[in-house]
C-alpha cells in the first residue's frame, strides 16, 4: 500500500497502484467504425423569399427591353452631398436630379451653380417656409426630416408629405417669377439644408446660353398635355350626344426605352483530384462542394436584386414612390401608406429587425397581426399581404427600409429575368462548366448564375425609408 498525505497526494518514493485498461477505448474504436455524420452545413443560407416569389421571365437574347408610354415629366431624383467636418457641399453632377436640370451636361455651369448654395442648419420645430409666401429660394435637404403641412378638411393642420435626405423643394419656381409656396414646411428633426436664392440662379441663367436652352426645353415638355403620371395624354371624348366631332388620338411611346442586360455572379470551384478520387464515401465531396457554392451564389443573387445600383429594387424605386415614416418606427399608419401607393401589392420585404420593430408597434396599439399560409408556412401579414423577411435589405445604424411591390408581367409589376437552356446548365440559368485539371492535379469548375430584375412601371415598387428599428 502507498503512503499518502492528508491531501491525497502520494508521498515521493511511495508505490502507486497502476490500473490496467480492461476494454477498448472509444478513441481506438472510432478508427475501425464508420461514424454517423451530417452533410456539410452552412449558416449563411436564408429563406430567399424574393427569389422564390419573383416571377421569372425567359430572356432568350440576354437583354429585356421595357417599353412604356412617352413621359414628359421626369422623376424627382435625389441630390448628393459631401461633408467635411461641419461643412456640407453639393456634389455638382447630382444637380441633374432636379427636374429643370435633367439631362443638362455642362459640368462647368453645374459646378458654379453648386458653389452658390449656402449651408443653413435648422432645429426641430423650425419653420423653413410659410404657405402663400413668394418662392425666393430653392432648398436641398442635406440631412434631416421636414414635414409639409397643409390644411385639413375641417381647417386643422395636417401633414401632407415628408421630405428627407437628398430631397429638394422650391425648384419648380426657378423658371418663373411669381411662384408662391403651396404649403408650409416645418422641421421634424434637426438637420441641414443647402439654399439657393432665385437672384443667384437668375444671374447665372442670364450669363449661360446652355442653361437658358435647358430651361426652355424643360418648359416645353412641362406644357405638353399629360396625365397625372406624366404620360403623354390621349384625347378622348365621353358623354356627348348627336354628331359630335370626335378627337383624334394615338399612343406615343418612349423613343429610348430602358433595356436590362442579364447580370452574372461567378466563381471557380476547385477540388483536388485526390479528394475527388479517394474521399467520396459515404458522401460525394465534389457534389457537396458544388452544393454549398451554389447556395452562396444564390445568396449573392438575392443581394444583388435588392441592392445593385443598376437594377436593384432599392436603387431603382421611383423617388415619388419613396415615403418616410411618420414618427420613426414602422407603424400601421406607415404600412397603410406604403400599401396604398400601388394597386395589387402582393408582398412586403423587410429585414427581420424591421419586422420585429413593426411587431412592437402593433403590440403598443393592441393589434394582433394576421397571417397567411405560404408554401405550407405561416407568414406574418398586414392587410392580407405577407411580410417576408429579407436579410439582404441593409441596416444602417438603427434604420432600415421596407419594400412593397406588385409582381408579374400581366400586372405591370416586378419580374425576374433569366435565361434557361444555357450550356452545361445545372439549375435554371445556372451553369457548371468543367475547366480542366492543372499541373497540381486540381480540378476547376466555373459556376455561373445569370439574372436581373425589371420594374415594368414606376409604381410597381414602393419603399418605406428611414425605418427606426431600435428597441426603445
Amino acid at each position: 500500500m502507498s503512503t499518502e498525505t492528508n491531501a491525497g497526494i502520494p508521498v515521493p518514493g511511495a508505490q502507486s497502484e497502476i490500473r490496467q485498461q480492461q476494454s477498448l477505448s472509444t478513441a481506438g474504436a472510432r478508427n475501425l467504425a464508420t461514424t454517423t455524420k451530417s452533410a456539410p452545413q452552412m449558416q449563411g443560407i436564408s429563406p430567399r423569399w424574393l427569389l422564390r416569389k419573383l416571377p421569372w421571365v425567359q430572356v432568350s437574347g440576354g437583354t429585356y427591353r421595357v417599353n412604356r408610354r412617352l413621359r414628359y415629366s421626369v422623376g424627382r431624383g435625389r441630390v448628393s452631398f459631401v461633408k467635411t467636418g461641419s461643412e456640407v457641399r453639393v456634389v455638382p453632377p447630382t444637380l441633374v436630379e432636379v427636374p429643370v436640370l435633367r439631362g443638362f451636361q455642362d459640368e462647368a455651369v453645374l459646378a458654379e451653380l453648386a458653389s452658390r448654395f449656402v449651408q443653413r442648419d435648422f432645429a426641430a420645430g423650425d419653420v423653413l417656409v410659410e404657405a402663400g409666401a413668394p418662392i425666393g429660394e430653392v432648398f436641398l435637404i442635406a440631412h434631416g426630416k421636414l414635414d409639409r403641412l397643409g390644411t385639413g378638411k375641417y381647417g386643422e393642420e395636417a401633414v401632407v408629405g415628408t421630405l428627407a435626405d437628398g430631397d429638394h423643394l422650391g425648384d419648380e419656381a426657378l423658371p418663373q417669377d411669381d411662384g408662391t409656396w403651396p404649403y408650409t414646411v416645418r422641421a421634424a428633426t434637426s438637420g441641414t439644408v443647402m439654399a439657393l436664392s432665385r437672384p443667384a440662379f437668375q444671374e447665372l441663367h442670364d450669363r449661360s446660353e446652355a442653361l437658358q436652352l435647358q430651361v426652355i426645353e424643360y418648359l416645353n415638355g412641362f406644357q405638353q398635355a399629360q396625365n397625372k403620371y406624366g404620360e403623354a395624354a390621349i384625347d378622348l371624348s365621353a358623354g356627348h350626344v348627336g354628331e359630335y366631332e370626335l378627337p383624334g388620338a394615338f399612343v406615343d411611346y418612349e423613343l429610348k426605352p430602358r433595356e436590362y442586360e442579364l447580370s452574372v455572379a461567378q466563381t471557380i470551384l476547385k477540388v483536388h483530384s485526390r479528394v475527388a478520387d479517394l474521399y467520396n464515401q459515404p458522401m460525394n465531396q465534389t457534389e457537396h462542394q458544388l452544393r454549398l457554392t451554389i447556395e452562396a451564389l444564390r445568396e449573392r443573387q438575392e443581394h444583388e436584386l435588392v441592392n445593385n445600383p443598376e437594377f436593384g429594387l432599392l436603387s431603382n424605386a421611383a423617388y415619388d414612390q419613396r415615403i418616410q415614416t411618420h414618427s420613426g418606427p414602422p407603424t400601421p399608419d406607415d404600412m397603410d401608406e406604403l400599401l396604398s401607393r400601388r394597386r395589387g401589392t402582393k408582398l412586403f420585404l423587410a429585414h427581420p429587425k424591421a419586422i420585429a420593430a413593426f411587431g412592437r408597434e402593433l403590440n403598443k396599439r393592441g393589434i394582433y397581426p394576421g397571417t397567411v399560409e405560404v408554401e405550407g408556412k405561416q407568414i406574418m401579414a398586414w392587410r392580407g399581404v405577407p411580410v417576408f423577411p429579407c436579410n439582404k435589405i441593409p441596416v444602417v445604424g438603427d434604420t432600415s427600409s421596407i419594400i412593397g411591390m406588385r409582381i408579374g408581367e400581366d400586372n405591370q409589376g416586378v419580374i425576374g429575368l433569366h435565361q434557361t437552356g444555357i450550356p452545361d446548365e445545372y439549375q435554371p440559368s445556372l451553369s457548371v462548366r468543367f475547366m480542366g485539371i492543372d499541373d497540381k492535379a486540381i480540378i476547376s469548375y466555373l459556376v455561373s448564375a445569370y439574372y436581373s430584375a425589371a420594374i415594368l412601371v414606376p409604381d410597381a415598387v414602393g419603399v418605406l425609408e428611414n425605418v427606426d428599428i431600435a428597441h426603445r
